[in-house]
């Protein structure tokens, strides 16, 4: 079995792959890995982590895929290596937003190299889009457009991604909220005018708002967040709810919001504008952004294979035997 490190070099501002060479050396003699077994490879331009994973895939041999970078880097990774049984994937955190491992441990234990070379597979759900296939969370609106507006602060001088999120937060609240969308939930239709949904098939996104804290990953279903429009002091006492995950409890929307969202479990989700405005509104797939009039989302049961490390996938097994 290979473990094929890709390294995306401009994740999280920084080159890794020496660091990662030196850190992946100690890890391997300690894992017992002969180094033989495990290669690192960079990325060149948008879309060659995808490339490179089908390339390695597609030779049928058992791989293992491990994505150096961010969730981007993650996404491009699973995209590339999904329809291969043979292939499962891996992510080592050192991008600027790594809300997928939120899903199930720490960054902390995902940087433990040993444990990822010693790691086990599990098949998880994906979702199907016309932009793609994703893992964790399809949105759109307010959320979606604070992530948009993100890349352009990031070239202030001094400017984080701390900083630059927060810029973009301020930029987003004081222009124009809320669009009115036809939702379909499998059968049932709805129009709503709002200010964001979130389509989840993992729990986290944005850096890490825990938009769907009873999300699982394995039932082959969504978990859908409609946010109506709201004025300026009501999203203020709603979004730390929201982030924090305390928008839902008991699998329903806490009384005192039920007025500004309503949860729903389906397979597919259809969003289309129903209103007169004729500016797109910005769409995200896993953090990849872009403006877009409609998007479908298609549940893809198990149809992904991950790699977690040893003692997060000992503690999946344990939660799941409870």
């Amino acid at each position: 079995m290979k473990n094929i490190f890709i390294v995306n070099p401009v994740a999280g501002g920084r080159d890794v792959s020496d660091e990662l060479g030196r850190t992946l050396s100690i890890a391997a003699q300690k894992a017992g890995v002969p180094r033989e077994d495990y290669v690192i490879t960079r990325t060149t331009h948008a879309g060659h982590a995808r490339e490179l994973a089908e390339s390695y895939a597609r030779t049928g041999e058992h791989v293992r895929l491990f994505a150096v970078g961010g969730d981007g880097t993650l996404n491009e990774v699973l995209s590339g290596a999904y329809p291969y049984k043979n292939a499962a994937v891996g992510c080592i955190p050192y991008g600027s937003g790594n809300d997928f491992l939120r899903n199930f441990g720490a960054k902390e234990e995902f940087l433990d190299l040993a444990d990822q070379l010693q790691g086990q597979e599990m098949d998880i759900d994906l979702f199907h889009t016309e932009y793609g296939v994703g893992a964790s969370i399809c949105s759109a609106g307010l959320d979606a457009q604070i992530a948009y507006g993100i890349p352009k602060f990031r070239r202030l001088p001094l400017c984080g991604g701390e900083t630059a999120y927060r810029l973009s937060i301020l930029q987003n609240l004081m222009g124009p909220l809320g669009r009115t969308l036809r939702i379909t939930l499998d059968d049932r239709t709805i129009t709503e005018e709002c200010l964001m949904t979130a389509i989840c098939n993992g729990g986290y996104y944005g850096g890490g708002f825990r938009a769907a804290p009873d999300c699982a990953m394995d039932d082959g279903l969504l978990d859908v967040m409609v946010v109506r429009k709201t004025g300026l002091l009501r999203i203020a006492k709603v979004l730390p709810l929201y982030q924090k995950g305390r928008h839902i409890q008991n699998g329903k929307v806490i009384p005192k919001l039920k007025d500004v969202i309503s949860f729903f479990r389906c397979k597919s989700v259809k969003l289309e504008l129903a209103d007169s405005k004729k500016a797109p509104i910005i769409i995200t797939v896993d953090g990849e952004c872009r403006p877009a009039e409609k998007i479908t989302v298609t549940s893809m049961p198990l149809a992904g294979r991950i790699v977690l490390p040893r003692k997060i996938f000992a503690r999946q097994q344990k939660r799941a035997s409870r």
